[in-house]
């Protein structure tokens, strides 16, 4: 199986420090849903690890997180591809929960899920939390500038990260011949 694990806020809809609440505020990134949807035609399944700390913070409920996530289905199903599975975290930062990224509890929960390990599996976000997760369990890091990824970029990242533009760009190189 090629798996693939991205971020959602910053890498396939556009993200906000003021958390994205409604399905309104939920807007796809230029170029992201065709990405998906032309990795999952060439074969790949599609996973998606998110941390949204603004359900334990009370700002939205799950019901919405719900739509949001549905309707990012429904977008990638209509360009012939799918989503494969959506994990994420509700808690907030202070709940000491094991599966907030930076730590790797979602990313063992997709493992889990597909029964597979992830030692070189693909991860993309826009933070270095993103990709310290993933690669706490084996994941190659590959970081997007969309999102806070043009800040992110020069932080520090864990060794191997490669750099794209956006989503689009890092399907381009994985679909190379």
């Amino acid at each position: 199986m090629k798996l693939i694990i991205l971020d959602r806020d910053g890498v396939i809809n556009y993200d906000s420090d003021a958390y994205i609440k409604s399905l309104e505020e939920w807007i796809p990134l230029p170029g992201s849903i065709a990405a998906i949807a032309r990795l999952s035609k060439a074969g790949w399944t599609v996973a998606v690890a998110t941390n949204q700390s603004g359900i334990g913070r009370g700002y939205y409920s799950e019901a919405t997180l719900q739509s949001m996530h549905e309707r990012l289905c429904q977008l990638v199903a209509e360009q012939g591809g799918q989503v494969d599975l959506i994990r994420y975290c509700p808690h907030a930062p202070e709940a000491g929960c094991d599966c907030r990224k930076p730590l790797p509890g979602l990313f063992i929960q997709i493992a889990e899920h597909f029964n597979q390990p992830l030692q070189g599996v693909p991860t993309v976000g826009d933070s270095p939390r993103d990709l310290e997760a993933g690669c706490a369990v084996g994941c190659t890091p590959y970081l997007v500038r969309t999102g806070k990824g043009a800040r992110s970029e020069h932080k520090t990242l864990p060794t191997g990260t490669r750099v794209f533009d956006d989503l689009s760009a890092v399907v381009d190189h994985l679909l190379e011949p």
